[in-house]
């Protein structure tokens, strides 16, 4: 598709996402689309699934681009939606965290985010797939993976990032330190909290793993050796000042097919939405997906950043 070229897009809405602010940003992004050239076509979500099936049930002969405007749950939908249809993605960042704009080079702005949606190349990208489900920017088991299981929908939708700030304290003061197994292309590890990484941003830009590229198949898997109340307070406020990588009992393995076992039906995260259930296997999906993004090439480690085994070609 010619990045000139004016596109034809279908927008799927998630009216929930983004807090007060949402239906303002919105329409400012629908307009500059417009401004732009596009023929847009827009369809709101109404419950969990919708823009799966929205994003599935889209046609090539119609739409040159699926566009997500919503937060990273939403995202995680279209994702799963279009490894059946086969059209790009793109999108207009209107959630709490926004984790995979940043990935894929959307500036802040919401009307330079649509700007950019509206000519951006189409590059490819490898997203993962955890018990079958795909995953654009991380997985998770342990205590980011509870947290998410614990918020409040109303909370969030009212608050934004205070509602997962909340579920955290709550968790923290009861929390009981849970051991998982996590193999990682067949070599055994043991961690008390592990994050399956396909980019480098967590929680909005604050990066967990430095090397991480949606454009390598392959994950990094960053494992949180120690358990226990005070190293989840000290893992939170490393990620506050982006040190998690320089952490001596962080470890940062790369692979590609990664088993996480624990507790049987323990929840576990995709993309800030819980997605599956433990155990898990988590390996690189076989569709490669097409989005309106800017990437970054793969990198090297960098020396800050501790890694164990053998790297994947």
């Amino acid at each position: 598709m010619d990045a000139g070229l004016a596109r034809r897009l279908l927008v799927i809405h998630n009216p929930a996402a983004g807090g007060w602010r949402r239906e303002p940003r919105f329409a400012r992004a629908l307009a500059e689309l417009e401004r732009r050239g596009c023929r847009v076509e827009v369809r709101r979500t109404e419950a969990r699934g919708d823009a799966e099936w929205a994003a599935r049930a889209a046609r090539a002969d119609e739409f040159d681009l699926v566009v997500a405007a919503g937060g990273d749950g939403t995202i995680n939908e279209v994702v799963n939606g279009l490894t059946h249809s086969g059209l790009p993605l793109g999108v207009i960042p209107l959630g709490t965290a926004n984790v995979f704009a940043a990935e894929i080079g959307l500036p802040r702005d919401i009307r330079a985010a649509a700007s950019f949606t509206a000519r951006a190349p189409i590059v490819p990208v490898h997203v993962g797939r955890a018990n079958g489900r795909c995953f654009s920017l991380m997985a998770g088991a342990g205590f980011d993976a509870l947290v998410v299981a614990g918020v409040d929908g109303r909370l969030k939708r009212f608050c934004g990032k205070c509602a997962y700030v909340t579920e955290s304290l709550f968790r923290m003061a009861a929390w009981r330190s849970r051991p998982y197994a996590v193999t990682v292309d067949g070599k055994r590890h043991e961690a008390a909290s592990v994050i399956v990484a396909k980019g480098r941003y967590y929680a909005g830009r604050y990066v967990v793993a430095p090397s991480a590229r949606l454009s390598s198949p392959s994950f990094q898997v960053v494992l949180f050796r120690k358990g226990g109340r005070l190293a989840v307070m000290r893992y939170g406020l490393a990620l506050l000042l982006d040190v998690i990588p320089r952490l001596p009992d962080v470890d940062i393995v790369e692979g590609r097919v990664v088993e996480i076992e624990g507790r049987p039906g323990e929840p576990v995260q995709g993309d800030g939405d819980i997605v599956a259930s433990l155990p898990l296997r988590i390996a690189i999906a076989d569709q490669v997906l097409f989005v309106a993004g800017a990437l970054q090439a793969p990198a090297t480690v960098m020396p800050s950043t501790r890694k164990v085994g053998a790297s994947v070609p």
